[in-house]
Parts: C-alpha cells; sequence; structure tokens
C-alpha cells in the first residue's frame, strides 16, 4: 500500500473514532419511509401529439378546425380591416406630391450599360404616365361610391376603399374595386380624409382631398 493510502485511511479513522457513539448509531439506523413516493414518468411529447392529432381526426376535430380557419380567412379577405385615421372631407385641400426617388443601386439595361447610377433622383412621371386617376372612398358609404362610379369609367381610374368590402361591391357595380392594405397608399400620399383624388399634372401628381358635391353637382 502507498503511503498516501496509508495516510488516507489513517485520517478516516481518526475522524470516525472522534464521532460519539450516540450519533454513530442515529447515523445506521433505519428510519423509514418518510413518505409516499412515485416513479417520476414523462410522456414522450411527439406521442402525446400524435394521440391528440389521431383523436381529433377520428371524431371530425381537424376537419372543424380547417373549416373554421378558412371561414375566418375568407372574412378577412373579404372584410379587410379599415385604415384607421381617415375621415369624411368637411374642408378641401389640394397639393402637389413629388413622387421622385433616389437610385439606391446602379439601374443598368440588358447591355449592362447604367440608366441611372445610385444617387441619382429619378422622377418616373418623366419616363410613363399614371394612366389612371386614384380615387379614395370609403367603401361603406353609397354616396361616395355612387359618385365615383358615375363620374369615372372603370378604364378612367382605380376606385380604392379605405373602408369596407370591395368584393362585396364589386357584383354590386359590375366593376373592380381596389383596396389601400394597411393604409399604404393614403399614408405615402399624405391624404387624411375621403373622398381623395390623385391625379398626374406634369410630372407631379396633384393630390385633392374633396367634399362631395349636392346632388346634381359635378
Amino acid at each position: 500500500m502507498r503511503l498516501a493510502a496509508v495516510l488516507a485511511t489513517g485520517v478516516t479513522l481518526l475522524s470516525l473514532s472522534a464521532v460519539p457513539p450516540f450519533v454513530m448509531s442515529a447515523m445506521a439506523r433505519d428510519h423509514g419511509v418518510m413518505g409516499q413516493t412515485w416513479p417520476v414518468i414523462e410522456p414522450d411529447l411527439l406521442t402525446t401529439i400524435d394521440t391528440r392529432l389521431k383523436t381529433l381526426e377520428s371524431n371530425g376535430g381537424i376537419e372543424r378546425m380547417q373549416k373554421e380557419l378558412a371561414a375566418k380567412t375568407e372574412h378577412r379577405v373579404r372584410n379587410p380591416i379599415a385604415v384607421s385615421g381617415i375621415g369624411a372631407t368637411e374642408n378641401p385641400r389640394e397639393w402637389l406630391f413629388d413622387p421622385s426617388i433616389v437610385v439606391q443601386d446602379d439601374i443598368v439595361d440588358a447591355k449592362g450599360n447604367v440608366i441611372a447610377a445610385r444617387g441619382t433622383k429619378v422622377n418616373p412621371l418623366g419616363l410613363v404616365e399614371l394612366k389612371t386617376d386614384l380615387v379614395f372612398v370609403d367603401g361603406r358609404d353609397p354616396d361616395q361610391l355612387k359618385w365615383a362610379t358615375g363620374r369615372w369609367a372603370a378604364s378612367k381610374a382605380k376606385i380604392i376603399f379605405v373602408a369596407g368590402s370591395p368584393f362585396d361591391r364589386m357584383g354590386e357595380y359590375q366593376r373592380r374595386f381596389f383596396f389601400d392594405q394597411q393604409g399604404k397608399l393614403t399614408e405615402h400620399f399624405g391624404i387624411a380624409h375621403v373622398p381623395a383624388i390623385v391625379s398626374q399634372e406634369g410630372e407631379a401628381l396633384k393630390v385633392r382631398e374633396l367634399v362631395l358635391p349636392k346632388a346634381g353637382g359635378a
């Protein structure tokens, strides 16, 4: 036996000899069971999910969930959330909007020739025309719809809803309507009231918020 092992054994025996006999007796005694114990059981998560899915499938739960999801999705598509902060025009106003953009990267043609260098300010209206007016209305207001559809043919303007269901009105008016999703367009042009019109004027866009004309007016 090595010296280190001998010394360790001696230290251990010395320590035990210093412990009083009643303490040693208590340490060695069987104290019995302090309380009822159970084995730890953790069910496999994937097994649990699989079991629940099979239960839903067998009782038609999955099919019901699919139908409910489809119905909710259709309802949301047909009835988009109204653009917040847009009200009816009480005081007409108009302004010019510059659609120019600053090119972030070089724009090249098919042959690699640079059409617009990065950092160049480009006005799209100098290259293409806005062929149709953009007319913003509250689709829930029959007066605004009647005014817009009566003033513009489908080929002359895109009628864009800020509220209401464009799908429900298409059949009624036999023309296509659009919706300003999340208010991107009205925010871009600074429109706060409807009806409003965006039309081209030279190389700028004229934005007008209008008060509806009285019956028989233009």
